[in-house]
C-alpha cells in the first residue's frame, strides 16, 4: 500500500482544514479521493492539489480560478499551466497592490482623525 495515502481525518489535520471544507473541495471537484466503501483515501495527487489550493487561497484567488487552473494541467500539461499561473499571478499582484494602497489611505485617514480627536480632548497622540 502507498505510504502517501491519508485518511479523511489525517487530511484535515495535515492541512488544518475543517471536515466541511474538505467535503466542499470534493463537492466542487477540486480534489477527488479514492473511495473504498465509505472510506476516503487521499494519495499524492490529492495532497499536492490541496497544497496548491490552500496556497492559492492564501494569495487571494477565488476557488473557481484555482479549479480552472488545476484543470489546465489535466487537459493541457505543465507548460500551459505555468503560463496560466503567470497571468493569474500578474493579475493578483496588481489587485493586491491596489488593495494595499486603499488600506494605507484608510489607515492614514483614520490616524489623522484619531489625532485630531485626541488634540481636541487635550491628549497627546
Amino acid at each position: 500500500m502507498d505510504e502517501t495515502r491519508l485518511t479523511f481525518k489525517e487530511m484535515c489535520a495535515k492541512f488544518d482544514v475543517t471536515p466541511r471544507t474538505l467535503r466542499y473541495y470534493e463537492y466542487i471537484e477540486l480534489i477527488s479521493p479514492e473511495r473504498e466503501g465509505r472510506t476516503r483515501h487521499y494519495g499524492a495527487r490529492e495532497i499536492a492539489r490541496m497544497t496548491l489550493i490552500l496556497r492559492g487561497r492564501r494569495f487571494g484567488f477565488q476557488l473557481e480560478e484555482i479549479r480552472q487552473w488545476l484543470m489546465i494541467y489535466e487537459e493541457e500539461g505543465t507548460e500551459a499551466q505555468m503560463q496560466a499561473w503567470l497571468e493569474m499571478a500578474d493579475r493578483q499582484l496588481k489587485q493586491l497592490a491596489e488593495e494595499r494602497q486603499q488600506l494605507e489611505e484608510a489607515m492614514n485617514e483614520l490616524k489623522t482623525l484619531r489625532d485630531q480627536t485626541a488634540d481636541s480632548l487635550g491628549h497627546s497622540a
